[in-house]
């Protein structure tokens, strides 16, 4: 059995697929491709896909990650294109590696998140940044499938920064990037909770919806707020084997 970790993409008008609606197109692309897929025992066996800390429906991302089970051995590059000509543009797998450690989950500890904010002032989101980051907590509410929930925003948040975008924009309307590092808790803080503590704590309120990518995921230094690769660690693996192999 050969286990595969796979980098993937939902970019453009695909960040509005579900992840339900992935997994559909994910499991055809596999069969298109011929992938020699592990499948669950029982009456309707389902091919071996874990998928780990999927990003909400409407939200962009660079950085999406599954792990799939082989009965034969592949090639991951090889695969990864196969998989890429079968998958529609937008759902794009950009890194592929054997599993030589354990626990892909437990290392996405952290979320890096882009939030554009169009019609807000750079100076205006600075400010309001400023006034979240110095509060001790941030209370917010959202509604679940268990009703309305309140928790802190603030807590969860390791690093937010405000910025212009590069470059002028042609149309001279005011827009501000957010940059934001999330930790990964329990209940999960999303870009749009912290919109709303931007909102109770600096009163800051976009007049459109933000544009939200997930840039990075994977473990947190809690020192620096960097959000480093969870394949890493495979790789790592893979080349100390390669190494002990030829020594």
């Amino acid at each position: 059995m050969q286990r595969i970790r796979l980098r993937y993409t939902k970019r453009g008008r695909l960040r509005f697929t579900s992840h339900r609606d992935f997994q559909r197109a994910f499991e055809r692309a596999l069969r298109r491709a011929e992938v020699p897929m592990a499948y669950s025992a029982g009456f309707t066996p389902h091919p071996k896909v874990s998928y780990a800390n999927a990003a909400p429906t409407g939200t962009g991302s660079e950085a999406e990650y599954l792990e799939i089970q082989l009965t034969e051995r592949r090639d991951p590059a090889p695969l990864k294109e196969l998989l890429n000509e079968s998958l529609p543009t937008g759902l794009d797998i950009t890194d592929a590696v054997e599993a030589h450690t354990s626990g892909l989950a437990d290392r996405l500890q952290a979320s890096v998140w882009e939030l554009r904010l169009d019609g807000v002032e750079p100076a205006d989101a600075a400010r309001a940044v400023e006034l979240f980051l110095a509060a001790e907590e941030v209370q917010v509410e959202r509604r679940t499938k268990n009703g309305m929930r309140t928790f802190d925003a603030r807590g969860a948040v390791a690093r937010l920064e405000a910025a212009a975008p590069e470059g002028d924009r042609p149309d001279g309307k005011a827009c501000a990037i957010l940059r934001l590092v999330v930790r990964h808790l329990t209940p999960a803080v999303r870009p749009d909770d912290v919109l709303s503590g931007l909102r109770a704590a600096a009163d800051l309120a976009p007049p459109v919806p933000a544009a939200v990518t997930r840039l990075a995921q994977g473990l947190l230094d809690e020192e620096t707020g960097a959000v480093t690769d969870p394949l890493a660690p495979d790789r790592d693996a893979a080349e100390a084997g390669s190494t002990t192999a030829a020594g």
